[in-house]
Order: C-alpha cells, then sequence, then structure tokens
C-alpha cells in the first residue's frame, strides 16, 4: 500500500520542519530510500570524527545517531499504539536525558550504525502492516494530537534533519 504525503493527517506544527523534508510522496519509498542512502553516508564518515563535537554542549556524531535510533524508536511505538487506537495518552520524551543517557559515544561503530539499519528496516515493515484505516488514527502525545501517517513522515524527516546537520556541522573540514 502507498503512503501519499497529501494524506499525511494531523501532527503537531512542531514536526513540520520535519515533515516539510521529506522530497517523495510515498512514505514506503521513502523509508525504503533513505536506508540505503543512510547506510552509504555512515560508511562515509571519518573514524576521526566518530567522538567530535562541533561546539560545546553539542552532541558527537555517535551520540546523534545513537539520537536518530532512540527517536526512531520511540516515534515507531506512537505509530504503533495509534494504529491500533491505544486510548491512552503517550508520553513525551527528554532527547537530551536519552543522549545523556545512552553511552552512544561508547558504543562500537558497526554495530552502533548496524543498529540503525535494523531499527529502520523494523519500522519499514510496521508501516507496510498497516491498514488505509490504522494510519489514519489519531492519538495522544502529551499536549498534542497526531495521526499514524504523519508519525511516518516525521520519523523519515528527523533522519533528513539529522543528516543535513551532520553533513552542515560535523563533516565540513
Amino acid at each position: 500500500m502507498e503512503i501519499e504525503k497529501t494524506s499525511t493527517g494531523i501532527y503537531p506544527a512542531y514536526f513540520y520542519k520535519y515533515i516539510q523534508l521529506v522530497e517523495n510522496e510515498n512514505l514506503q519509498a521513502i523509508l525504503q530510500d533513505q536506508l540505503k542512502k543512510t547506510e552509504d553516508f555512515f560508511k562515509s564518515i571519518p573514524e576521526g570524527k566518530y567522538l567530535y563535537k562541533y561546539a560545546e554542549g553539542k552532541w558527537s556524531v555517535k551520540e546523534t545517531i545513537q539520537h536518530m535510533i532512540d527517536t526512531e524508536r520511540v516515534f515507531s511505538y506512537r505509530a504503533l499504539a495509534f494504529a491500533r487506537n491505544d486510548p491512552n495518552t503517550l508520553p513525551s520524551f527528554d532527547q537530551n536525558t536519552y543522549a545523556k543517557n545512552s553511552n552512544g559515544d561508547k558504543r562500537n561503530w558497526k554495530e552502533l550504525t548496524d543498529e540503525f539499519l535494523a531499527v529502520r528496516e523494523s519500522t519499514i515493515f510496521l508501516f507496510k502492516s498497516f491498514s488505509e484505516e490504522q494510519l489514519q488514527i489519531v492519538g495522544q502525545v502529551s499536549d498534542y494530537k497526531m495521526s499514524a501517517t504523519a508519525m511516518g513522515y516525521t520519523i523519515a524527516g528527523h533522519v533528513a534533519h539529522h543528516i543535513n546537520i551532520l553533513q552542515e556541522r560535523y563533516l565540513t573540514d
């Protein structure tokens, strides 16, 4: 089933910055295409940059990738909860607390990047499993409502956002 961007559904304004980064209209194609592009991008990062931080208080390259993994897991769970019509309000998560407690910098590079790829494969299967009706179900997270489809576009846009940041601020010398 194709999930078109024109049917993104309900989402808070904050997530527009991610959703607008997704160029392809087909969510399944975006997620699949991004898998290979991200794998190639990770392979292009020099080993000497893995722990690099472009400014004081910013995450390293490894911590950023760990953040991408953690966020995709959280957002995928949210999409699953929405699609299953979970009536509960889901909690927000503090990305800085997650990053601080991730041990991202101590992780093996190959295992870290392989984990991202495995999580993305899981995300692809998850969204393939949803019916059109499930994709339109709106759930509650903290103080906002969002559709499962919008969460899928946010997942793809979030990765695009962080790849852009890594390219522009970490790998420019």
